[in-house]
This record gives C-alpha cells, structure tokens and sequence, in this order.
C-alpha cells in the first residue's frame, strides 16, 4: 500500500530521503532549498527518522561532514543550491573521486550575478564534469522516488559514485501536487543496509585513504570512475525496473520518449519545461506535424547512444535549455546532443533553444513557436542559429 498527499518538491524530497534512513544529515539553508532541511529536522525532532543532523556553518563544511560520515560507512545525505553548490565545490570533488556514495538533491537555481533567487539549471550543469552522477527529475513524484533509487544506485558495486538529483527550483521546489508515498517496509526491503567494502574505518583493518598519488594510479583511479558512471547507465534501468515491480511507477532509464514511434521532428528537454513541451507537442500532433519528445534525465553520465538511438529517424531536433554555455552562444545540453549525434549517422539540422533563465516562464505557444523552427529547419536542411525565449519581449527570437 502508498498513502497519497499533496506536497511541495522540497517535501518529496525530504520525505524520500527520510524513506531511505541516513545514518548522517548534513545541509545549510539556501533559497530555494531551504525546507528540505528544515523538514528533515522536523522529522528528526520529532522521531520519525533516526538520524545524525549536522547544523553548520556553511556548505563547504556540510559536504565535508557528509563525506566524513561516508568514509565511516555510514548512509548519508544533503541538499544545496547554486552558490552553496559553488562554495561546497572542492569537498564535492573530493567526493566523487573518492568514490563515496552520497546522495545530495540540488534544487535548481540561477547562478549570480545579476543577483537571482528564481531557478535556472546553471548551478548543477556547471559542474556536471566534476565525477558525479546526476539526474534530472521532471515533477514532484518523480522527486520522492528518484531520492529513493538514488541511493540503490550509488551503493551498487558496480557503481559506488555519490549523486545528484537535481530539481527546479520554485516549478518544483515549491509547487504542490499529488505524490503517492511508498511504505516504510517497502523502502526497507528495496534498499536494503549499506555495508561499504571498498572503504572502511576499522582499527583491526587500518587503511590509508586518499594519501599522495602518483600519475599512474591517478591514470588507473580516473579509468576505474569512467568505467563505474558508464556502469551507472545500466545500473538505473535495473533499479528502475525493480521499482516498478514494488511500486508500479518506471521512468525509461536515461531517457524518456514521447510520441517518437513515428515522429519526424524532435523537441529534447531536460527537467520541469517537459510537462509543457508534451502539451504542446500534442497540440502540433492535432494539426497534423509529427513531432516527439525527447527527455533527458541522465545528465552525467551522458546517455549518448540511448539520444541517438531516439533521434535515429527525425528529420529536424531543438533543444531547450535552461542554461548557457558561456564561450558558445548555446545552451549546454545541445553542445553533448550535438557531441552524441556525430557518432551517428544521421547528421540532421537542430535548433539550440534557450529560455527559462532566472524563472522566467517557458509557455505551450514558445515552444509551439520553436516545434515550427524545427519543421522549417528540415525543410530548408539548415541548422538554425539560437532561438532565445525572452518572455518579458514577448517574443521567441
């Protein structure tokens, strides 16, 4: 049985992490996400998880005690959000090639400045380099079960990589819908108990962890993580699959299709914008333009194949994104679409789309607007230059 309520992604998120029973909670409050820690010192003080809450003083300091806990094998979690995910940067390097299993949400936001508080997918994307893997969920539901499978997947030998999900800010972080909740038991039975091996604080078995390296265990090191975020590629359809048996809800893996059975034309998306780009590929479907949907919700590791394997018959793509690629006049999600469809064969004309920067809305009639950039891109076999979604213009151009 899953109980049902409506909540705020910050509430998914929290709950979900509480779901999964961290032995150790460490997070600073940073617009907008800010109630994921206080909702999960509301459960802590009230005995509804039992976990350690580490209150400090800054970002940096939280992803150092969660990288702690995690060297002492303990189950651990955080949240973030744009500068604080810039101030926590050399810890959450050390993470990742350290090879800790920490799940950390990053609800979304804009980067400064100008000073912004509104959402924008520039915070995590800037460093998406950085060892980690991320995924990118596009409602509230999905929030709730991606903190939940994150940790499944983290833990996997195979794996053993700390991750991100990453969510909209405000679209999500802060608007409500219904979420259906899995039961404690349930969660226990999926996850199971974290017992680290490759990693352990035992005085019977001293180890020494991260001492100075040469460059040829560096070389080996960096080969081994490359390996482990391709094995993560296969590692989230399997624990997708599992979940769906347990609790009837699947996600496709690295990406999600829509309407590409026979589509000639595609819109790729990352995120929250997904849920108005299938309204309005609908509205194009009634009047007669096959167009598809794309969504990409593995970011890192990039799922190249599955991307070209989705695009292998349109005639035309757009890629929206909710960032941009400073030194290109695109967006970053277009630059690895592009990178992904050289090793292919179909070489077709796209159009880099970029709106949604500081929250600014991205509506059905823009992206209806792009959908015909697309068509008249295919027609004229012409790659199109950036289409920017400038709201407060009142135009696409």
């Amino acid at each position: 049985m899953q109980r049902i309520d409506v909540l705020n992604g910050n509430q998914a998120a929290a709950i979900g992490a509480a779901l999964a029973k961290p032995g150790v909670i460490a997070a600073y409050p940073i617009t907008p996400q800010t109630p994921v820690v206080e909702y999960l010192t509301e459960y802590a003080i009230n005995g509804k998880i039992d976990a350690a809450m580490s209150e400090v003083e800054s970002e940096l300091s939280a992803m150092s005690v969660v990288t702690g806990a995690s060297l002492a094998g303990s189950r651990t979690f955080t949240a973030t959000a744009s500068q604080g995910l810039a101030l926590m940067y050399e810890p959450y390097f050390r993470a990742s090639t350290l090879r800790l299993p920490i799940v950390m949400a990053i609800v979304n936001r804009e980067m400064i400045s100008p000073q912004s508080v509104w959402g924008g997918q520039q915070d995590s994307m800037s460093v998406r380099d950085a060892g980690w893997l991320q995924i990118y969920a596009e409602d509230n539901q999905e929030i709730l079960d991606l903190i939940i499978q994150a940790f499944k997947i983290a833990e996997d030998k195979r794996v053993l990589l700390p991750i991100n999900i990453c969510y909209d800010g405000f679209y999500l972080s802060h608007m409500t819908e219904k979420v259906f909740i899995p039961e404690q038991k349930e969660v226990d039975t999926f996850l199971g108990t974290y017992v680290p091996e490759h990693i352990k604080l035992d005085p019977e078995q001293p180890m020494a962890v991260d001492p100075l390296t040469n460059g040829a265990l560096l070389m080996e090191y960096r080969y081994k993580h490359l390996k482990a975020q391709q094995e993560a590629l296969k590692v989230l359809e399997e624990v997708d699959q599992e979940y769906e048996k347990l609790f009837g809800r699947s996600y496709g893996g690295a990406i999600e299709t829509y309407r590409m059975d026979n589509a000639e034309y595609a819109l790729i998306t990352v995120g929250s914008v997904s849920g108005a780009a299938k309204d309005a590929i609908d509205a194009k479907r009634v009047e007669g333009i096959c167009v598809g949907l794309v969504r990409i919700r593995m970011i890192r590791p990039f799922p190249r194949k599955q991307v070209c394997q989705a695009l292998e018959k349109v005639k035309a793509f757009g890629v929206v994104d909710k960032n941009v690629s400073f030194g290109w006049d695109s967006g970053i999600v277009y630059q690895e679409v592009k990178a992904a469809m050289y090793e292919g064969d179909n070489h077709v004309p796209s159009v880099p789309i970029v709106g949604g920067l500081g929250g600014e809305d991205i509506s059905i009639q823009m992206l209806k607007d792009t959908i015909d950039m697309i068509q008249d891109a295919a027609k004229k076999q012409q790659s199109h230059d950036t289409v920017w979604l400038m709201v407060n213009e009142g135009e696409v151009r």
